[in-house]
């Protein structure tokens, strides 16, 4: 490589070579030292434009894996609504039977019977308002206020976004539950209505037991529906997190910045550096040898 004819002045070849060695030591320490700056390898495309665009994918990946987090949390809050509705059908189911058993008892009178059925209508009423009043941000967990045109309601069938890509969800169905139909009856047949419960002797109050007895089944059956779909969406937690983390690794590894590396590369521009500004110093005074040639 020509380095020049320092007898023409016109025309600094060492010098231009110089300040370009100079000006590329300059705009690669600029670079380190953006990196330092912002924790990040890549803060424009041509750093690295594949490792850039795969960057960006995995960010992509992680951020919307961090919301389907959050709308898990929001799953699982939504059953356990569903959850504490039953338990509290459960606990009222379970003191209307006792009423019940206490009403079949022929040491009763017909107004002491007349009295228990007060209070087991009471009661049914009191898990009408449980079940109707079993809402997630509006929506009806039971089917309350979701009454179809013959009097029966319809359920929630609900379906979650758990990950990051559309197929990524997670579908549970509750089942519509009112005091007129909660669930069905030991056959598997009939709506269960508690509102038909009477007690005015000891043969119908044993039929009541029966029919209580079948609700307190369903309402079991409910509660362990939900706890199942709850485990499963805690799972689905546990494998998110997993994930999330090993994206992130992964989005580090092509990203992140090593300060170390970055450091040492520093140190050496730096130097390189101070050796350009004094190898352009020089390139600059050479010409100023033409004048021994003159006089």
């Amino acid at each position: 490589m020509s380095i020049g004819d320092l007898s023409r002045i016109n025309t600094n070849v060492q010098s231009m070579k110089a300040l370009g060695q100079l000006n590329k030591t300059n705009s690669e320490l600029g670079i380190r030292q953006l990196r330092l700056a912002t924790g990040s390898r890549l803060n424009r495309a041509e750093d690295d434009s594949a490792g850039y665009s795969i960057a960006n994918k995995l960010k992509a990946k992680t951020r919307g894996q961090a919301q389907a987090l959050s709308n898990i949390g929001d799953a699982k809050g939504m059953l356990t609504v569903g959850e504490g509705a039953l338990n509290s059908t459960m606990d009222i189911l379970q003191t209307m039977k006792e009423k019940a058993i206490q009403a079949s008892n022929d040491t009763m009178g017909d107004e002491e019977r007349t009295a228990i059925k007060g209070q087991i209508d009471a009661l049914t009423a009191e898990i009408g308002d449980t079940l109707a009043g079993a809402e997630f941000n509006g929506k009806s967990l039971f089917g309350g206020t979701d009454a179809l045109s013959d009097g029966t309601s319809t359920g929630a069938s609900l379906s979650f976004q758990v990950g990051a890509s559309s197929s990524d969800t997670f579908g549970v169905e509750i089942g519509a539950l009112s005091t007129t139909a909660l669930g069905t009856d030991a056959a598997g047949t009939a709506d269960l209505d508690l509102t038909g419960i009477t007690v005015t002797d000891s043969t119908t109050a044993g039929t009541a037991i029966d029919t209580i007895d079948q609700a307190i089944k369903n309402v079991n059956k409910a509660v362990s529906g939900l706890g199942d779909s709850q485990a499963r969406l805690s799972i689905k937690q546990d494998n998110l997190d997993t994930s999330m983390t090993n994206y992130e690794a992964a989005r580090s590894r092509i990203e992140d910045t090593d300060f170390a590396k970055e450091q040492m590369e520093i140190v050496k521009l730096q130097i390189l550096q101070q050796t350009g500004i004094g190898s352009l110093a020089q390139a600059n005074s050479g010409p100023q040898s033409v004048l021994s040639l003159i006089g």
